[in-house]
């Protein structure tokens, strides 16, 4: 998959490049900088209909540019599902695993602890052994 993205991606880089050349090679109304590159060297290239070759070249590049931006979209948004995939499945395994943790040797009481959770106390009046009062002599 990411042999295909970087393949992609060099065709996108290199399709991009050879669009701002063209782009700069046309002649504007104007003679603006198509001028810079020089009016006859376009002519001698393409021939005597340099304007209707470059157009026509710029379109067929910017299908290209378009195709090979839709082709890079669907692929990054593939690897992305693939890669979101693997990974909650990961988590599905650690979350299905039990969670075993040593327990502990002693059970542990809280610093605070409340009277539902304290052991119940025997009161006074309840208490097996009698109470021992003093009894007096005579």
């Amino acid at each position: 998959m990411n042999l295909l993205i970087n393949l992609l991606s060099v065709f996108f880089v290199l399709v991009a490049l050879l669009m701002v050349l063209v782009i700069l090679m046309q002649r504007p109304k104007s003679e603006g900088l198509g001028a810079a590159f020089g009016g006859a060297v376009t002519e001698n290239i393409f021939g005597a209909q340099t304007t209707n070759v470059l157009v026509k070249f710029t379109t067929w590049l910017a299908a290209i540019f378009f195709a090979l931006t839709f082709g890079l979209s669907v692929v990054y948004a593939h690897r992305g599902t693939g890669g979101e995939s693997a990974f909650r499945r990961e988590l599905m395994k650690q979350q299905a695993a039990p969670v075993t943790s040593p327990a502990p040797a002693t059970p542990q009481t809280s610093p605070v602890s409340s009277p539902a959770n304290s052991p119940i106390q025997a009161s006074p009046a309840s208490s097996p052994a009698p109470a021992a009062q003093p009894t007096a002599t005579p």
